[in-house]
């Protein structure tokens, strides 16, 4: 029988549930992980210990991998033993660090490592559907602060400002700049400027647009590059 090529989802159809595997070492962890995560994230495997979360994330293929730095087995690098295992996968699985270190060593070697953001186990159960699905997007998600260890370590050096990109912005909008780029949630950043949550999307966008870009982990790039962290 002759396969026939995919073809596109019919209006309304519901939208493919994102594929995570969790790692952890503690069960009750993972269990109640898996609970808070909301019906369009599918965890498709768990492991607890470097080896297994090599072969787990291996064959399983997610879209996610919600990552514990601190794990038993491999050279006793945890996260990063995973990272350096499932190195073939990077460009397809993305790795979310999740931890209750927020040191800056943990966060800088992880994302180092290949990972595509770090967050603390403090997060919800609504923040973490919500990481995880920007991960999946492609974004670079960090809870709030904890961008600054990797700008950072990654900062390029100072480089002249021109004048004109930061007249495109008004005094609000740079104030939106910098801590959206810092990895703080819409959610955050009105609770931090005492406005209201559609009038950061709406900043955002204008932030993204004056600019000319795309995304949030370019927002990230541009301020970094620009020292104005």
């Amino acid at each position: 029988m002759t396969s026939q090529p995919d073809s596109p989802l019919p209006a309304g159809s519901p939208v493919p549930a994102t594929r995570v595997v969790i790692v952890d070492d503690h069960a009750i962890f993972r269990s109640g992980l898996k609970a808070d995560l909301d019906a369009g994230i599918a965890v498709v495997g768990e492991a607890a210990t470097v080896e297994d979360a090599v072969r787990v994330i291996g064959e399983a293929r997610p879209d996610v991998v919600l990552l514990d730095v601190h794990l038993p087995g491999g050279t006793g690098g945890g996260g990063r033993d995973v990272l350096a295992g499932c190195a073939a996968l990077l460009g397809t699985t993305r790795f979310l660090a999740l931890s209750v270190s927020d040191a800056a060593e943990d966060v800088v070697s992880v994302i180092r490592a290949g990972a595509r953001g770090y967050v603390t186990k403090s997060i919800s159960g609504a923040e973490i559907s919500n990481a995880v699905r920007r991960v999946a997007g492609g974004d670079a998600v960090f809870s709030p602060r904890l961008a600054g260890f990797v700008l950072d370590a990654f900062g390029t050096s100072p480089s002249d400002i021109a004048d004109d990109e930061l007249d495109r912005l008004s005094a609000r909008e740079l104030e939106v700049m910098r801590l959206i780029a810092r990895g703080y949630s819409y959610k955050e950043v009105a609770k931090e400027l005492f406005i209201s949550i559609k009038t950061v999307e709406t900043h955002v966008s204008a932030v993204l647009r004056k600019l000319q870009l795309s995304s949030r982990h370019e927002l990230t790039r541009w301020a970094a590059e620009r020292r104005l962290l």
